[in-house]
């Protein structure tokens, strides 16, 4: 689950990383009363999780409530990257002597947690390590002890923090590293970290992914979700209790089981088409959660054929048979349908799929050929 900024600074304010919060605003004239609350000039931020705002056009300097004003208007309904603004953050502009970028990432390859930082902060740290990977330090730390105080030295030194703030700079990484792990993340990021010219090390900007596994022992962090910005068949997939990831082809996808759902995906391209979404439907599809899959599946309107490809262990074929012509019968877009079903009662899943003039296979590739062939409208 990605946070927006505003939210995640609340996140670290708790666990003690210097920052200044500011104000939301989701209106001009709110933008301009939280100008007035705090005085003097203000930066004003659209709250979209994408990044390159600021080459965007959705960061803009005020030096009074009436121009916070003038710079929300421009701001509130502007799209970046596809995505439409609605929320700002209003907050102190601060006079900037030096950026740096630190962040943390759950490394699953490493299986560790690992400390990136580069003392060209204020950039896409990805256009970064194009440019100049020599000057990112990637630092993984040990799995079992975790952050200790020679690894806060190393990134210090990388990043030639002077000698007066590295004692604020080791508070800062520790308070970051506590946030990232008491919120189960996946990335916490500060971009910028900046020295301002009075001397203090505020984080400006900030950015934080939480794993959405972990979500049900984060009550508090689960309610700072943004729906607004979240793909509508992935929330409504959440609510019905099915893992759904949408893509961009044409072959919508039903599997039960991650590892089959990705076997399928890679057959389907294979045979030369497109996968439409990545979908494990779970254990025991009944009717009503495949009526929801189908459901979901059809709202991209992209999708040309569905793939339904089931593997009955506990799960009874038949049962899945059934589930799948009875709601078959609720869709409202008619579109080819390629099942196979294998396991469990398949024999009679089959007889069930047969007299309903449903498209079977007898095999994952056959499946896959015909689901191509049906998206492209072929006979399979």
């Amino acid at each position: 689950m990605k946070l927006q900024e505003f939210r995640s600074k609340e996140i670290l304010a708790r666990h003690g990383v210097p920052l200044i919060l500011g104000e939301v605003a989701r209106t001009p004239e709110e933008a301009r009363a939280a100008a007035e609350r705090i005085g003097g000039p203000v930066v004003v931020k659209a709250q979209v999780l994408v990044g390159g705002r600021g080459k965007a056009g959705g960061v803009k300097l005020a030096g009074n409530p009436a121009e916070a004003e003038a710079r929300a208007r421009e701001i509130i309904g502007l799209v970046i990257k596809g995505v439409t603004v609605r929320t700002l953050l209003v907050a102190p502009a601060a006079q900037i002597a030096r950026e740096y970028y630190l962040g943390l990432i759950l490394d699953r390859g490493g299986k560790t947690i690992t400390i990136i930082a580069s003392a060209e902060g204020g950039v896409e740290i990805e256009e970064t390590a194009k440019t100049n990977p020599a000057a990112i330090l990637r630092l993984p730390l040990h799995p079992l002890i975790g952050l200790q105080r020679h690894n806060v030295r190393r990134v210090s030194f990388f990043l030639g923090i002077p000698p007066e703030l590295r004692s604020a700079f080791a508070e800062t990484l520790t308070a970051l590293y506590a946030a990232f792990i008491g919120s189960d993340a996946d990335l916490a990021e500060i971009n910028p970290l900046v020295v301002t010219d009075d001397g203090q090390l505020l984080a400006l900007d900030a950015k934080m992914v939480l794993d959405d596994s972990a979500l049900p022992g984060h009550a508090d962090l689960e309610e700072m979700r943004d729906l607004d910005e979240e793909e509508p068949s992935e929330a409504a997939a959440r609510e019905a209790g099915i893992n759904f990831i949408k893509l961009d082809g044409t072959i919508g996808c039903m599997v039960n089981g991650a590892g089959l759902a990705m076997t399928t995906m890679d057959l389907i391209k294979l045979a030369g088409g497109e996968p439409a979404n990545f979908l494990d439907i779970g254990g025991g599809a009944k009717a009503d959660r495949v009526a929801a899959a189908f459901g979901i599946i059809l709202d991209d309107p992209n999708v040309r054929s569905i793939l339904v490809n089931i593997f009955g262990g506990i799960t009874r074929g038949d049962e899945v048979a059934h589930g799948i012509v009875e709601a078959r019968a609720t869709l409202t877009r008619d579109v080819p349908m390629v099942v196979r079903i294998v396991g469990t009662n398949a024999e009679e899943a089959a007889e069930i799929l047969r007299r309903a003039n449903l498209i079977t296979a007898d095999s994952l590739d056959d499946a896959a050929a015909k689901a191509v062939a049906a998206s492209r409208g072929e006979q399979p």
